[in-house]
This record gives C-alpha cells, structure tokens and sequence, in this order.
C-alpha cells in the first residue's frame, strides 16, 4: 500500500461509506473488491460508479455480523475497538478504481468469493435487493493518507449512502 500525501484530502471530495472491518480488511490486502448495490449519491437509475478516486468512510451503520464471512469475524471486535468517538470520522484511506464490472448472473459471483468479505447470502440479497437483479463488483487500490483526517459526522453524512 502507497501513502498519500496531506493535500489529498483537499483534492478528495467523495468518500464510500463501507464497513469499518471491510476496510481494514482492504488495507490488510485480504480483499480487493467491494460488491455495490448502492452508494455514492445513486441516481433514478441506480447505482454507478462516477468516481474513480473516493475516500474511504468506515461506517458501523448496517452492519451485520451474519452478512461477515466467517474469516473476518475474529476482526470485527479489534474493528469495533478502533472506532473513533461518537460524532467522529476518521478517514485513513483513498481508494482508486481498478475496474468496475455490472454482474447481471448471480452464480458468476462465486468464482469471487475470496475477493470480498461478505457471506453468500449477504451478496444474494445485494443482487436481488429491490426485485433489480445485479450488482457491481468494484475493484480497488488503496492508499494510505499520510495523517489520518478526523472530522465531525454532521447530520448530511448519517444513513446510508
């Protein structure tokens, strides 16, 4: 992993909200893909990745320990004791797209389930989520920022996306 000099966040504008463990499972380099239903500001027609640099927002939110592949469950608990105060972000990382493939047959993601961190299920019911069968699987390259930005969690940057 690179680091990324103290002006990105400057430059950086967008972040990816993930779960915190999944983060930390991308700097470790134990994945190298994220399967997306949504994200970055959906538009009417759905999810797509219009960045092709984004921070990296870990996030506690939706986050299910039944939808965590069994490997990282002994991660989630050192994830969870790195959390920043409550009302904080920390942000570590930048991400750079390396591709970006819309799945449109299910089956085809099991030739990936190495590369991500969530059960079978949990990318099940991404793909099927909303009666929209596909998802999109995001490659990335992660940067480590060379200070670590902490910022306030403002009410605009709570929920989902």
């Amino acid at each position: 992993m690179t680091s990324v000099h103290e002006g990105a966040l400057d430059t950086e504008r967008v972040a990816l909200k993930e779960w915190a463990v999944l983060v930390d499972a991308m700097a470790r380099g134990d994945l190298i893909v994220m399967i997306r239903k949504g994200g970055i500001r959906e538009k009417r027609a759905g999810f797509d990745v219009r960045h092709d640099r984004f921070l990296l927002y870990p996030t506690f939110f939706h986050e299910k320990l039944n939808e965590l592949d069994a490997r990282f469950h002994p991660t989630l608990e050192s994830a969870h004791a790195n959390r920043p105060p409550e009302g904080t972000i920390e942000l570590r990382y930048v991400a750079s797209v390396a591709a970006v493939w819309q799945v449109t047959e299910l089956e085809r993601l099991r030739a990936i389930d190495a590369e991500h961190g969530l059960t079978w299920g949990a990318v099940e019911s991404r793909f099927r989520y909303r009666d929209d069968p596909r998802v999109h699987v995001v490659a990335v390259r992660l940067a480590t920022l060379s200070s670590m930005a902490s910022l306030p969690e403002v009410r605009r940057y709570t929920g989902c996306v």
